[in-house]
């Protein structure tokens, strides 16, 4: 039987005396014994009513009880049954596994048998038994949470608050992490699970919805998404370009938001509306529009109010470009070797002018080590990369100048404002005069960085920080924009403006190479390439990689189901 482990009632909190209210005026309640998904966009307040939970802050306003206790007056018995994972990796890289393990026993107080039984077991259910000697820092995106997850849990507790644990997550890691969590559900614990991946918030018996700080829904996933029944639609046969049909559409009234599925496109009308006719669009005389079931998502957007509207400022700032060779990005049997260890093996393909190529693949399969190569950031063992017909080991100042390159962590400098990191780039990128000036104001228009620019980087929410680092990358005008991990953890409304400013370069001849976890993402890509253990195990567009996964009960697969089953079917015949 579940029972109630957190009310709140009309909870306030403030940062500043008259500021804007990161938490307002909420009511909610979690329960035991299931998973409440805690999502919304950036700067909704998720990760602040995480840390009132946890007693990390103190309410301004209302009443807060975590499994019977007042955190104001209670702290130290609340933190003995409350367990917290923060959304940045709060362990010690530069310790083991077993050092990270020790260290929140000792904070803990966890001693003697008991801590020795608590080692075994969350060695044991974590599967981290064979890396206790391994330093953290080296430990893969999805074993780095997984002890995460095993530190917090030093001690059993009753609530167990999670702070968007798959961000940067393979789909392989993600879908581990979570049998996990239902293994602690099973235990009647109560897990809060935040998340940007709405597709994860399906998997919740409940969740509470933010914007602003305030609650927008709470309930089954399920109910919400019913509520958008007879209002999605999908695209299909489309000849022609699906990028520019997705804009088309989006001008219309009626629909409200719509993302690339593969050579589909989807799309989410308003309440009494209609859906734009093939032809209304430029999608084809072979086009049709055909009624889907509604997701998660789709409700979320349409709680919000819709996607971002409007053409791309991209798409008119952008000068349509030709280069007199087909291949923009080309891999000649890349091999990158670190002492005995193979990181990239043999590496082929070429990606043509105006094309999305992706790299797909689970933490520590070698995409970024390709990324870097073909960046002039690392120097291949064997092999050749080519960007705009020039080698990048003979001629790399002059290839990267054509390039522009999103690292996967947010690499710009955090002490710096967000003005500071524009002149910065702008110098790099040897812009003077007024080349210089329209560049930087191009990019603060573009972006919405006006109210931010004497901002410190560092405190920018993560959405803003993923802004500026494109600006950063495109303010000259590369011919090939390398984007790895681009939108990791950003929620859905800055996903598709982020899409919508890419689409818009693409559409005006500039070449996309991309690397992401979140495969809904990647059904925006013309072509992807599955990495594995340094191996390129598939190539097509998204949808020929979904057939190859249709079968075995799957008569509609995703492209998640299609990345776990060609990789399940590569370890297959390792061992055959």
């Amino acid at each position: 039987m579940t029972e109630t482990l957190v009310r709140i009632d009309g909870v306030t909190k403030r940062f500043l005396e008259n500021g804007t209210p990161a938490v307002e005026a909420l009511t909610a309640q979690i329960k035991s014994g299931q998973v409440t998904g805690l999502v919304g966009p950036d700067g909704a307040g998720k990760t602040t009513l995480l840390r009132l939970i946890a007693g990390l802050l103190l309410i301004d306003d209302g009443t807060l009880r975590v499994c019977g206790f007042d955190p104001k007056t209670h702290a130290a018995p609340l933190h003995r049954v409350v367990a917290y994972m923060p959304q940045r990796f709060g362990l010690y890289e530069d310790m083991s596994v077993i050092e990270n393990l020790e260290l929140y026993a000792d904070l803990r107080s966890v001693i003697g048998t008991e801590r020795d039984e608590a080692f075994a077991r969350l060695l044991s259910f974590t599967g981290l038994e064979s890396f206790t000697g391994r330093l953290a820092g080296a430990l893969s995106g999805g074993m780095k949470q997984k002890l995460g997850l095993a530190c917090a849990l030093i001690k059993r507790p009753r609530l167990l608050l999670l702070d968007e644990p798959s961000v940067g997550v393979d789909p392989l890691s993600r879908r581990e992490l979570w049998r996990l969590v239902y293994e602690l559900v099973d235990q009647d614990i109560g897990v809060v699970w935040s998340t940007a991946y709405l597709d994860e918030a399906e998997r919740c018996a409940s969740v509470l919805l933010l914007s602003e700080g305030k609650a927008l829904y709470q309930g089954p996933p399920q109910a919400l998404t019913r509520s958008l029944e007879g209002r999605t639609f999908q695209v299909r046969n489309i000849s022609g370009e699906r990028r520019a049909v997705l804009a088309r559409a989006l001008e219309r009234p009626a629909v409200i938001d719509g993302v690339i599925q593969g050579r589909s496109v989807r799309l989410v009308v308003g309440k009494g509306g209609v859906a734009p006719a093939p032809g209304d669009i430029g999608a084809g005389p072979e086009a049709v529009i055909a009624a889907v079931p509604p997701r998660f998502e789709d409700a979320f957007m349409d709680l919000l109010g819709g996607g971002p509207r409007g053409r791309s400022p991209f798409a008119d700032a952008y000068a349509s470009r030709e280069h007199p060779i087909d291949s923009v990005v080309e891999a000649q049997d890349l091999t990158r070797r670190f002492g005995t260890f193979t990181a990239a093996d043999g590496i082929h393909f070429r990606v043509k002018r105006g094309e999305i190529f992706g790299l797909i693949g689970p933490n520590g399969a070698g995409k970024s080590t390709i990324f870097k190569m073909l960046c002039g950031l690392l120097r291949p063992t064997s092999g050749t990369a080519r960007v705009v017909g020039l080698d990048l080991a003979k001629a790399p100042s002059e290839a990267r100048a054509r390039l522009g390159y999103m690292a996967q962590k947010f690499s710009l400098y955090g002490d710096l404002s967000v003005r500071q990191n524009l002149e910065f780039f702008a110098g790099v990128y040897g812009l003077g005069g007024r080349r210089r000036r329209d560049a930087l104001k191009r990019m603060v228009e573009t972006f919405a960085l006006g109210p931010h620019l004497d901002v410190d980087a560092s405190t920018l929410p993560l959405g803003f920080k993923q802004r500026l680092a494109l600006a950063c990358a495109v303010m000259h005008d590369p011919d090939v924009l390398f984007l790895d991990e681009p939108t990791s953890g950003v929620d859905p409304r800055t996903r598709r403006e982020f899409w919508s400013h890419i689409n818009a370069m693409v559409a005006n001849g500039v070449t996309v190479m991309v690397t992401t976890h979140f495969l809904d993402e990647a059904e925006y890509c013309d072509r992807t390439a599955l990495v594995y253990r340094g191996r390129i195990i598939a190539t097509g567009a998204p949808d020929d990689l979904k057939e190859r996964a249709r079968g075995a009960g799957r008569s509609d697969p995703t492209l998640e189901d299609a990345f776990i089953a060609l990789v399940e079917a590569d370890d297959r015949e390792s061992l055959a």
